[in-house]
């Protein structure tokens, strides 16, 4: 037994001996990225590097692990060509470069596996390398439906299903996150629980995932106006995690009745004449049947509507609401309205009959009229108020008081609440002519065109002297004549006469003719003014200068004279009597004492 047991040991240390003097003599390192990853349907680049070769011809091979089993893909020896394995399920997809990277293209969600670089190396042995290759594509946007059942009543004592949420074609495996008015719901997947979700995961044949969640509640009327919304969740390269949202749903919530609101759609105060609509509803869904009475007695409403159509003031009064909630039949859903009815009666004028008056006269009209509130009476004519006590008084009627007036009455409290009669006043009396424009022509024997305004009733004839071609129209309550006529020198002497008459008189004025005075332009008369001004500047220059080239003369001459001369000269020069006759005869005889003194020369010693 000491023998065997000794051989083994010996033989046990021979092999470490011998594994520790091939490492001291070398070893091969290799290194990879931990992973790579890539887009779905592009192309990946797994990089292989090692050190420590010995060997002068290495293979570097690469495998990749399905189910705890290797199965090599690509190879290629430091010195040959790179080759792909046949028979894989890489082969079309797979290639090896100089660097020993391996390049896989048209990436697929089924190509997420273990890569594993191998190098082996003779002497130096064999080493080898790990990586991992992920794969990412972006689901799309979640899809939420309802279900098609009816709708959900509170208190049941089981979850309802609220919707069903379903996002296609992801990887990896993204997850669906529940939303309720924009707060994330806990994920429960245990159907005990009041709020669950049911979630499926279906790996599609190309190895992208279809995730479909189904959230069950036991809503309360809380939830009656809540918004439900699912979110997918997915990972992208870099560690980015992202999110897709569905759109919104709601759902459809029966829960009972509590109160009732009984309420007049328009806030405006009701007329004679409006159409009116009252709204009862309780605070339940769905709506339950309304009765409706008015001072006690029944009136047909539709559903939850009363309508009252082109009411008048019989119409006033209390009218009262009830709804009746097979749910609950004991809460008291009644509400009323007292409905109050505006009016103004028709107003009432005295004379109502159209008026004719003479000239001079007196007129007067008195308007009344009640209504269901404060009340104003005006008298207009045209959009001139003229009273607003309801009466209406003028004295001393002229022509321009005829007409139509307005008796107007209105409620100010009532927005359109109004009511109003019209008179009309004729005044009668003999004709009056408004001052007329004169004509004028250009020159003597030109045509002229004249008007003769006259008021008067009955409707004045009018006669020109001398005449011409006339037409004649109306224009409010004056009678307009236009003649056209030659200008002659009667005419520009005498001018032009228009008469008028009725039965109750005549009257008649003379136009003048002229010929027409010349109009001179302002702009012309201002080229006139500025041409003077500028000629008046012009002078004061030029005498300006003059007066400068004059001293300038003074000056150079009296330069002159202090010039070494003889004494004789120099006497003459600087004495006053001399420089004051310069100075005079400069003045009457300039151009020849100019001449005389510049030619001037002293007497030459002998």
């Amino acid at each position: 037994m000491d023998g065997i047991t000794f051989g083994r040991a010996s033989l046990l240390c021979t092999l470490l001996l011998l594994w520790a003097f091939q490492v001291c003599v070398g070893a091969v390192t290799v290194e990879v990225a931990p992973k790579v990853e890539v887009l779905k349907g592009e192309t990946a680049k797994l990089p292989c590097k090692f050190t420590g070769s010995s060997s002068s011809n290495p293979i570097v091979e690469w495998y990749i692990e399905e189910q705890g089993t290797r199965h090599r893909v690509a190879f290629r020896p430091q010195n040959g060509e790179g080759k792909t394995d046949e028979g894989t399920a890489l082969s079309k997809q797979v290639t090896i470069g100089d660097d020993f990277t391996l390049t896989i293209t048209a990436v697929q969600p089924s190509n997420e596996l273990v890569f594993i670089c191998q190098v082996n190396d003779g002497p130096s042995g064999t080493g080898d390398a790990t990586t991992m290759l992920k794969v990412f594509f972006a689901p799309e946007k979640p899809e939420l439906t309802r279900p098609s059942s009816q709708a959900i009543s509170v208190g049941e004592t089981t979850s309802s299903e609220i919707g069903t949420c379903v996002t296609m074609n992801g990887h990896p495996q993204p997850r669906i996150i529940w939303f309720k008015d924009d707060q994330p719901l806990p994920e429960v997947k245990d159907r005990k629980e009041k709020t669950y979700m049911i979630p499926s995961v279906v790996k599609e044949a190309s190895g992208l995932y279809t995730i479909k969640s189904t959230l069950y509640m036991q809503p309360s009327k809380a939830d009656k106006d809540s918004v439900f919304q699912c979110t997918v969740e997915y990972s992208m390269p870099a560690d980015q995690i992202k999110q897709k949202k569905s759109d919104t749903i709601t759902i459809n919530l029966n829960y009972p009745s509590e109160k009732a609101t009984f309420t007049l759609v328009s806030k405006d105060p009701v007329k004679e004449g409006d159409t009116v609509t009252m709204k009862c509803e309780t605070d339940g869904n769905p709506q339950p049947e309304f009765d409706f009475t008015k001072n006690g007695t029944t009136v047909i409403g539709q559903g939850g509507l009363l309508m009252l159509k082109s009411v008048k003031r019989t119409d006033e009064g209390v009218y009262k609401c009830t709804a009746t909630d097979f749910d609950n039949l004991d809460a008291d859903l009644t509400g009323s309205i007292t409905l109050t009815v505006h009016y103004i009666d028709p107003v009432s004028v005295i004379p109502a009959q159209p008026q004719v008056v003479m000239l001079g006269d007196k007129v007067e009209w008195q308007c009344k009229t009640k209504a269901s509130a404060r009340h104003t009476i005006q008298w207009k004519k045209g959009s001139e108020v003229l009273s607003q006590d309801g009466t209406l008084s003028i004295q001393d009627v002229s022509y321009d008081n005829a007409g139509e007036y307005m008796c107007v009455g209105a409620v100010p409290s009532v927005p359109g609440l109004t009511s109003q009669a019209g008179v009309n006043l004729t005044v009668k009396g003999k004709p009056m002519i408004e001052t007329p424009t004169a004509g004028e022509v250009g020159k003597e024997g030109d045509m002229v065109t004249l008007k003769c305004s006259a008021y008067g009733s009955p409707a004045p004839q009018f006669t020109w002297k001398p005449a011409g071609k006339e037409s004649v129209s109306l224009e409010g309550n004056k009678v307009v004549s236009t003649v056209n006529l030659e200008a002659t020198a009667e005419v520009m002497k005498n001018g032009v006469t228009c008469e008028v008459s009725n039965e109750h008189g005549t009257d008649s004025k003379t136009i003048p003719v002229s010929l027409q005075r010349a109009v001179y332009n302002s702009a012309d008369r201002a080229e006139k003014q500025q041409g003077g001004s500028s000629g008046v500047v012009i002078a004061v220059v030029v005498c300006v200068l003059l007066l400068l080239l004059l001293v300038a003369l003074i000056y150079f001459l009296n330069k002159k004279s202090k010039l070494p001369c003889g004494k004789k000269d120099k006497k003459e020069v600087t004495s006053g009597e001399v420089n004051n006759d310069i100075v005079v005869e400069m003045k009457t005889e300039k151009a020849n004492e100019e001449a005389g003194l510049l030619n001037k020369r002293p007497p030459t010693e002998q």
